[in-house]
């Protein structure tokens, strides 16, 4: 992965211009107004679609089913834990997403009726789509670990869906004295942001090593390879010696079983009792996308690499992190891609035409100290009905950077955020 080239500006303009050429043809391709599409998930995947849609074809009736009032965003939660970051900075309004057109509704949804192609939400009321977008996210496997469920889940946070678990567990880290262990589990692949836990990992590092010095992190891992692994290695060992401990599959690092009553972590090899313990748990596709018949035997959802339709059910889409995207990782840059291409092929689906075959990006900040960020970047694109790389094009960081090269990867990784939510959410 480190021998990757990292994708140039030429090249990075070129993608940007096939995407703009396909919105180009699909706005030629309009025929047919007043079509009706449904979105249910207002996150990255969902309020992007939503709102690229009624750019798209200002005629149709595009529905945003979200059940939150706020959104509240994964990246950069990590920096809420390590208390570098307040909670508030994370969260976003459907205000301007409502102003462009869009209908939010503000429920769950409860039903899909995929032959009657309508939609119940939670107080009862029936919306019928002629095309419908999932992006419900991830949900969290609680009977999937022995010993965690969600009343666990209060005394061994996840924090992997941001918000009071994101606070609980920095609060977790305050009240930790000095001298203390902090274990995190990672499960196996596929999850959520698959660099997420090590970025989580450093941060918390770097808090316990200007804040409680004589404290320690293990990480026990049900993998033996990850994201960006040489970096974050090369990293811990400069930032953070001694401080970092990860334990790998074939090491014995995959959690068996948790004992929350005691903050106990129960690998193959050993116990670990802890003073703070985040356990992220295996994780499946929103539960809407079970109930509306698109997941398969994994728990996540299969589709169309061109179109993003569902191979469980027709005239459903589903983006982000619910869908089987290939080599595409489940991160915020990748639903954001995947919803304006999706939204695209909806409007020509709905305008009797064919879809072009996409290219997406997709980049990926982590910062390992407020001040050091890395990268990993790729372009895909539809090759035997899956997303795959694009041979030749992305990269990571190099790995003999400067200090002021992670310096201005870390300001990257922080006007990324602030464009993407002014982009989705602003």
């Amino acid at each position: 992965m480190d021998n990757k080239h990292r994708p140039t500006r030429r090249e990075l303009i070129g993608v940007a211009a096939t995407v703009a050429m396909s919105l180009a043809v699909s706005r030629r391709a309009i025929a047919q107004a007043g079509a009706r599409v449904i979105v249910i998930g207002g996150g990255f995947g969902g309020a992007s679609c939503a709102r690229a849609l009624k750019q798209l074809n200002p005629l149709l009736q595009v529905t945003l089913v979200e059940q939150n009032p706020t959104f509240t965003a994964c990246p950069f939660s990590n920096d809420v834990i390590a208390g570098d970051r307040s909670i508030k900075q994370q969260q976003f309004g459907y205000e301007k997403v409502a102003s462009g057109g869009v209908t939010v509704v503000a429920q769950a949804a409860t039903k899909v009726d995929t032959s009657a192609r309508t939609v119940t939400v939670a107080d009862g009321s029936v919306l019928a789509y002629d095309r419908l977008v999932l992006a419900p996210g991830i949900d969290l496997r609680f009977n999937a670990l022995p010993g965690y469920d969600e009343a666990a889940s209060e005394k061994m946070p996840h924090a992997w869906k941001a918000g009071e678990q994101t606070l609980l567990l920095r609060r977790q880290l305050e009240a930790m004295e000095d001298g203390g262990v902090v274990a995190i589990a990672v499960p196996a692949n596929p999850y959520r942001c698959p660099p997420g836990p090590y970025e989580r990992a450093s941060l918390i590092a770097h808090y316990l090593k200007t804040k409680k010095p004589r404290s320690k992190l293990i990480i026990l891992d049900a993998k033996d390879a990850f994201s960006k692994q040489h970096l974050f290695e090369s990293a811990w060992k400069e930032l953070y010696p001694g401080l970092i401990e990860r334990v790998s599959l074939s090491q014995g690092g995959k959690v068996a079983s948790v004992d929350s009553s005691t903050n106990t972590l129960v690998t193959d090899f050993g116990k670990h009792t802890v003073q703070v313990a985040n356990v992220i748990p295996p994780q499946r596709a929103g539960r809407i996308a079970e109930i509306a018949g698109a997941t398969d035997k994994s728990g996540w959802c299969s589709i169309d690499p061109v179109t993003f339709e569902s191979k469980q059910v027709s005239n459903v889409h589903i983006i982000g992190d619910a869908c089987i995207a290939g080599g595409m990782p489940k991160s915020a840059f990748s639903a954001n891609a995947q919803a304006k291409a999706c939204a695209a092929a909806v409007v020509t689906l709905l305008a009797g035409g064919t879809p072009t075959p996409p290219k997406l990006i997709n980049t990926c900040y982590s910062l390992v100290a407020p001040d050091y960020g890395i990268s990993v970047a790729g372009v895909y694109q539809p090759k035997n009905g899956l997303l795959a790389d694009t041979e030749g094009a992305g990269g990571v960081s190099p790995l003999d950077a400067p200090h002021e090269f992670r310096e201005r990867e870390a300001a990257y990784a922080r006007s990324w955020f602030d464009t993407i939510t002014a982009e989705v959410f602003g």
